[in-house]
């Protein structure tokens, strides 16, 4: 069963995510938090699977509270869920660690893809926001190449590694594996880690 800590400042978005959640036989909404301090406080108790992030609440925002969530909870990851597709957010929340980023007009599918995708330490991005990352790496040939370290950790997806066995592997974190792998996708103009390695061994990087 995959735990998830809903967080949005919103009682009504909580209750139509519950709803939503709660409805698949593999997934169990198991707290909600209406601001980031709170997800702070409540992940600790917890330790859900997943947690589904709104950014910006009152109360403390939800980039702060990613960061802080993932220093102290190994096993959770973060997808943030938000109305908001700025660059300045997206970037925020992936320096953070965030497993993923989806926007509010997601649907059902594709909200449930996300979190059984994090729940197993994948990474998933909005194509939207895919498009976004794309351009804040862009900017000439040299920023187009894949440095050494993102060329080693999609070497190791290829592998069959998760972001967890990545980061022991290398030694740095997993909030860090899953910053070098959106980093690497927006290079690759992808979404996921199969459209990664695949993309990579076409161009001859892998």
């Amino acid at each position: 069963m995959i735990t998830v800590l809903l967080v949005d400042d919103h009682p009504v978005v909580r209750d139509g995510l519950r709803g939503m959640l709660n409805a698949e036989p593999d997934i169990d909404v198991v707290g909600e938090a209406g601001s980031g301090a709170e997800a702070v406080v409540m992940a600790r108790s917890l330790r859900p699977a997943v947690v589904l992030m709104d950014l910006r609440m009152p109360g403390g925002d939800g980039a702060t509270a990613t960061g802080q969530i993932l220093a102290e909870l190994r096993d959770t990851h973060v997808v943030v869920l938000t109305t908001y597709d700025t660059d300045a957010d997206i970037l925020r929340a992936v320096e953070a660690g965030a497993a993923g980023y989806l926007l509010k007009d997601a649907t059902r599918a594709e909200l449930t893809a996300a979190v059984r995708a994090a729940s197993r330490g994948e990474t998933v991005l909005a194509p939207s926001v895919a498009g976004r990352l794309i351009r804040q790496v862009r900017g000439g040939p040299a920023q187009q190449q894949l440095s050494a370290r993102e060329v080693e950790v999609l070497g190791l997806v290829a592998q069959g590694s998760t972001n967890a066995d990545i980061g022991r592997q290398l030694h740095i974190s997993e909030a860090t594996v899953k910053t070098h792998l959106l980093r690497a996708f927006a290079k690759l103009e992808v979404s996921d880690r199969t459209a990664a390695v695949t993309t990579a061994m076409a161009r001859g990087l892998l």
